[in-house]
């Protein structure tokens, strides 16, 4: 079986453009509207092997999919976009903003500038802007009429909004890794509960045993989750069941019906509903795309 067609996603340097760097500058910086109006607000899965992009949604509404992961943002919010990260989007036809693409050497240097605090720039993550929503505006503003002006100095004052940006960003990403040290007893909840689940994943247990079983309550539980895993206790036994789902439906021939019948759902049906809501698709068009990839792989 060949492996997954990663290869053949786009790779541009800015997305619908052909050439190796439209600007003589270190960064570029555009209105979201501006280019994805042209594709109908919806930009196609692509990456970027050597810029870091950061997308600025100031208002309205957009879909991201980032790395396979969907995400919604639904308030003002900077997303992150790494070198090579896979990312594609969908906007609300009122929304406003900026995508802001910082070429490696800029990258490499900011990065040197902020040390330690730069980690938040290896990994895609959104940040809400809260309170700072209005400031950071203003600073994108600025930021793209100096890049499309001519103004004396213009170099040195872009270079000096991004470094703006950038340690915003990274003190974001700084508060929340510091929120993230929780108390080892939590990390021992997450990691028991973790190991039930997968225990457990195939005998449909209510989220109240398990928690039980831990000697808290479901509130604590779900607390714990929420804050070290992203997601309800719930949530994590579904996503359990669906790894296990996409692996049958991968290297079995199993019908949909002996599949749910393995998982413990007591109607097909219900299996069903669960991974079409989850994932999307059907199990039966996830299996029949997987083989679409794989012959397609094989001409």
């Amino acid at each position: 079986m060949n492996t997954p067609d990663l290869p053949s996603i786009p790779l541009f340097k800015l997305y619908g453009e052909s050439l190796d760097w439209p600007t003589p500058d270190l960064l570029h910086c555009e209105t979201i509207s501006n280019r994805s109006r042209e594709h109908q607000w919806e930009i196609k899965p692509h990456r970027h092997d050597d810029v870091c992009q950061l997308l600025f949604v100031f208002k309205g509404q957009a879909e991201l999919e980032v790395d396979g992961k969907h995400t919604q943002l639904s308030e003002s919010a900077i997303q992150v976009l790494p070198p090579s990260s896979v990312h594609g989007f969908r906007f609300s036809e009122d929304v406003e903003g900026f995508v802001l693409t910082l070429a490696a050497p800029l990258i490499a240097h900011l990065q040197g500038q902020l040390g330690s605090s730069a980690g938040g720039f290896a990994h895609p993550d959104s940040y809400p802007t809260g309170a700072d929503s209005d400031y950071l505006n203003s600073l994108f503003s600025s930021l793209l009429g100096e890049y499309t002006g001519h103004q004396p100095a213009r170099d040195m004052l872009m270079h000096s909004l991004v470094s703006v940006i950038m340690v915003w960003l990274s003190r974001q990403a700084m508060q929340r890794r510091a929120a993230s040290q929780r108390p080892q007893r939590a990390r021992d909840y997450l990691n028991g509960f973790i190991q039930l689940v997968e225990e457990t994943y195939r005998q449909h247990v209510k989220v109240e045993d398990l928690a039980h079983r831990l000697g808290i309550s479901v509130s604590h539980l779900n607390g714990t989750c929420r804050e070290l895993a992203g997601q309800p206790a719930l949530q994590i036994m579904h996503e359990r069941q669906l790894l296990e789902a996409k692996r049958l439906l991968t290297f079995t021939s199993m019908t949909i019906y002996e599949m749910s019948e393995v998982l413990g759902f007591s109607d097909p049906t219900n299996f069903t509903r669960l991974f079409r809501r989850r994932v999307g698709i059907s199990p039966k068009a996830f299996r029949d795309r997987l083989k679409a990839d794989q012959d397609n792989g094989e001409t």
